[in-house]
């Protein structure tokens, strides 16, 4: 009887532990009852998360870096659809989290240099140094420009629109009424998915749910299944080959021309320079060939005579 007792104690305790695992997020150690979870950060830093919805953005690019600074496996290697829209061009950085999990406005990265970020985290502004002002700027607007593969031939627009509508409320809980602009190009195998919420509203985290979203084209899924993104149309799975992601503020950013640096303009300077000589070589060859010919002239006429 005792050792039936213990069995059973060690079933629920291991049943318990199964049960206590991070779905949003394969990093996560997770244990205790009420179950927590939480994902490193930094050297012996855990960031609790909240395993029933998608982890920050913020968090996730911390663990990143912290993942590759300690070569850890992190992952595997249409158009703007506005002019002030933005591309992560800059890439993965070491980001400054406010606790909620969004980014701070100014990120520095460890550094003097710093800049402003919007709350996709993607900067918005020329750099500075560390007086640099910033204030805190929504995106509530991504755009999805996705391709799939060729395999799948081409696809029927209405059946694709909603297998992606299914697929991206299932898997990322997007409302899909925050869908509002979806178009194919069959020949190009091009997708455009334009995802909206209203100005001002703070609810929605638009640029995680296209984080997760890029890591499942890009590299493997972040969470703990590690099911591709598939979309079902007519019975068939088709998979992405590739994705942008492009971000619109509620404000347009700031980001200018680039000054120009210190080496370029010593460059800039040589180069007009040697033009410069070049040019008063030339000028005073040629004075001295005409004076030449002015003294020859004379002496040849005299001769004549």
């Amino acid at each position: 009887m005792k050792d039936l007792i213990v069995l059973c104690l060690l079933a629920l305790v291991a049943g318990a532990s199964a049960q206590c695992t991070c779905p949003t997020m394969k990093w996560g150690a997770c244990d205790g009852t009420p179950c927590t979870c939480t994902v490193l950060v930094g050297n012996a830093v855990k960031q609790k998360i909240d395993c029933n919805k998608l982890v920050p953005k913020c968090f996730l690019m911390q663990a990143e870096m912290y993942r590759a600074k300690n070569n850890m496996s992190t992952r595997s290697i249409g158009g703007k659809p506005v002019e002030t829209a933005l591309l992560d061009n800059d890439g993965i950085y070491d980001p400054e989290c406010e606790s909620d999990g969004s980014f701070k406005a100014v990120q520095c990265n460890g550094t003097e240099t710093c800049w402003c970020v919007n709350s996709a985290g993607v900067r918005r502004s020329d750099k500075g140094d560390k007086n640099i002002k910033c204030e805190p700027v929504e995106t509530y607007w991504v755009r999805l420009e996705l391709k799939h593969n060729a395999s799948s031939g081409s696809l029927d627009e209405t059946v694709l629109k909603n297998a992606i509508q299914t697929t991206l409320n299932s898997r990322y809980k997007l409302d899909s009424s925050l869908i509002n602009n979806f178009q194919y190009d069959s020949n190009g195998r091009l997708i455009i998915v334009d995802i909206q919420k209203k100005k001002g509203e703070r609810g929605t985290d638009l640029p995680t749910m296209a984080y997760y979203c890029e890591k499942d084209v890009k590299a493997l899924p972040l969470f703990l299944d590690k099911t591709p993104l598939l979309f079902n149309v007519n019975g068939k799975d088709v998979a992405m080959e590739s994705i942008l992601v492009y971000f619109v503020d509620e404000k347009a950013p700031t980001i200018t021309m680039k000054p120009i640096t210190g080496g370029v303009i010593a460059v800039i300077v040589v180069v007009i320079l040697v033009v410069l000589i070049g040019l008063l070589v030339l000028f005073f060859l040629r004075r001295r060939e005409k004076a030449r010919y002015s003294k020859a002239q004379p002496r040849e006429m005299e001769a004549m005579s």
